[in-house]
């Protein structure tokens, strides 16, 4: 949801408390809650921490962060998958979770790459389920010291990636120079546009994807329950859908911003956040999208390891990327749309795993995130 749609909602603007305990809360940001991104890196003796407090940031669905992670074994990481943090709804077997946790071995692979280390995985060791994820670990994750591993250049854009959800310029098209050097960074089962002819197509196809969601109650029901509204709330769960920030925290603090009145389709909230999601939907400048051969669990880690590559390429090009996902989610309502989209991206076969618009906007501030000592549950005995 934009903030100038919050603004409209306003009339105009808020009337924020002069003073006192009210002025004071408006004006506070979740500091902690960001402190994982300055913190990555640093004073970290252990190699394994020192990659793993960058791969805490990577991209993942609703920012769940739905990692837990093993030091106990010497030179070892094994990464588990938290159950309490699905997304039964819009993600029923979990397909996107398991696109997340891709991200994140992608990340930890470049970070320690970056001090030296070159880091062999085994996925799913002990098997895996293609209904959900389960007890078992996700990854063993063994690092090896190897003077001659190369660093990965897009390494260097780790603390700038975002996934930007603001209307992008559409005074400013998307060159194809930029899409063939982001797709230059995957092997394969990527493709992009920015034909307008296309491209429009897809802006309908996301719009539509994007309101059925909304429209569906428990699926959006499940994001409304992830919000994190104003900095008391971030900072007591760095994670979900956060919403932070002077208008915000006003906006809560005055009853004009609060989960019951998002949820009620009658009230002016919903409707001025459904204008805002389709709003973005519709000012994509270009699409990009990746197609495995195969769903199995292996297909979707390779996803999201590409789709990580794909989100630093992106930043390198000075590029805002939104996932635009909706219409990849396995839930009935959704089945229609989930064929469509399949027929026009992946015709010869195979699933698309991701489909993100592209566009420039301004920048905006990283999203929250859970401490990496907060996601250990293990250390080296």
């Amino acid at each position: 949801m934009n903030r100038r749609k919050f603004i409209a909602l306003m009339g105009g603007g808020i009337v924020l408390a002069a003073g006192g305990a009210a002025g004071y809360a408006v004006t506070r940001q979740p500091k902690d809650a960001l402190k994982p991104w300055a913190n990555a890196g640093v004073s970290y003796n252990d190699p394994r921490k020192k990659a793993l407090s960058h791969a805490i940031l990577a991209p993942n669905p609703h920012n769940r962060q739905p990692w837990l992670i093993d030091l106990s074994r010497p030179d070892q990481m094994v990464l588990f998958v938290d159950t309490d943090r699905l997304l039964p709804h819009t993600d029923p077997f979990n397909r996107q979770i398991t696109i997340g946790l891709g991200c994140f071995l992608e990340l930890l692979r470049m970070a320690a790459a970056d001090d030296g280390f070159d880091v062999v995985f085994d996925l799913f060791p002990e098997g895996e389920d293609a209904a959900r994820l389960d007890q078992r670990p996700v990854a063993i994750a063994t690092f090896i010291k190897d003077p001659a591993v190369k660093r990965d250049p897009l390494f260097a854009h780790v603390f700038d990636r975002r996934s930007l959800k603001e209307p992008y310029d559409m005074a400013r098209p998307v060159a194809s120079a930029a899409l063939a050097r982001i797709q230059e960074n995957i092997q394969e089962g990527v493709g992009s546009t920015n034909d307008p002819a296309r491209v429009d197509e897809l802006r309908k196809l996301t719009h539509e994807a994007m309101r059925i969601e909304v429209e569906t109650p428990h699926t959006f029901k499940e994001s409304v329950d992830l919000f994190r509204i104003g900095h008391a709330e971030i900072e007591a769960n760095p994670d979900g859908i956060d919403f932070s920030g002077p208008l915000f925290e006003g906006m809560h603090l005055t009853g004009l911003f609060t989960r019951e009145q998002t949820l009620d389709t009658s009230s002016s909230a919903y409707a001025q956040g459904m204008d805002a999601v389709l709003e973005s939907a519709d000012t994509a400048m270009a699409h990009i999208w990746l197609v495995t051969p195969g769903n199995t669990r292996i297909d979707q880690i390779h996803a999201g390891r590409d789709w990580l590559r794909i989100n630093l390429a992106t930043t390198a090009e000075g590029l805002g990327t939104q996932p635009m996902s909706q219409a990849l989610q396995e839930y009935s309502e959704m089945a229609g749309l989930y064929e469509k989209t399949h027929a026009m991206l992946a015709p010869e076969g195979g699933t698309v795993q991701m489909l993100a618009r592209l566009g420039y906007a301004a920048p905006v501030p990283p999203s929250p995130r859970w401490p990496l000592d907060a996601k250990i549950i293990r250390n080296t005995v």
